[in-house]
């Protein structure tokens, strides 16, 4: 169990960079200006972007098939917990509850936020992560007059993202060989075609 102090987001958006066409989720503090953003991989970015958007697929994906496996056992997901980085690396849980015992489930972030997304689930985000990796837009970026809890095409969330370019120009997350090597797992999931 994390005992230090949390934070709630929620997921604010799904961007390509433009310097490199990683994928990359932005997190967005509950009743605070301040993101977080977390390189994901094209599969979890598709699968997080098809439950913001509610489009409507012939057969379960992998996160819809591991929703209805927790809802078959009468499992409640109480939160999804991102809870360290390290290494350029970001670390999260599952936390469920499944007949009155709670258990804590290591998932890479990107996976529990797909899940959240299908569950609407609360996102907590440790201190040390949002201190660490967390940005701040600059005043004249504030873009308050329009919700930001859901993806955007139009040219206001654009401009929105714009804050994060030179932040995420200088990571150097999208080279690293241990992200080469997280997202080496999906790859068979990621090439099934679907039935």
């Amino acid at each position: 169990m994390h005992s230090g102090k949390m934070f709630e987001v929620i997921i604010d958006s799904v961007r390509v960079s433009l310097t490199n066409q990683q994928r990359i989720v932005v997190l967005r503090e509950v009743n605070a200006e301040r993101y977080l953003p977390i390189w994901i991989g094209p599969y979890e970015a598709e699968s997080i972007t098809i439950a913001l958007q509610e489009i409507e697929v012939s057969r379960p994906q992998t996160h819809d098939l591991i929703k209805n496996i927790l809802n078959q056992l009468n499992a409640q997901i109480l939160r999804i917990e991102i809870l360290a980085l390290k290494d350029d690396v970001f670390y999260g849980n599952i936390v469920i509850e499944i007949n009155d015992q709670v258990i804590e489930i290591d998932s890479r972030p990107s996976d529990a936020l797909a899940i959240a997304a299908r569950t609407h689930s609360k996102i907590l985000v440790a201190e040390e992560v949002m201190v660490t990796a967390g940005i701040i837009p600059e005043e004249d970026i504030h873009e308050k007059e329009q919700p930001s809890d859901e993806i955007g095409d139009d040219e206001d969330s654009e401009e929105r993202l714009s804050v994060f370019e030179d932040f995420l120009g200088s990571l150097d997350i999208g080279g690293s060989e241990k992200d080469e090597d997280e997202s080496e797992d999906d790859t068979p999931e990621d090439e099934n075609p679907q039935p």
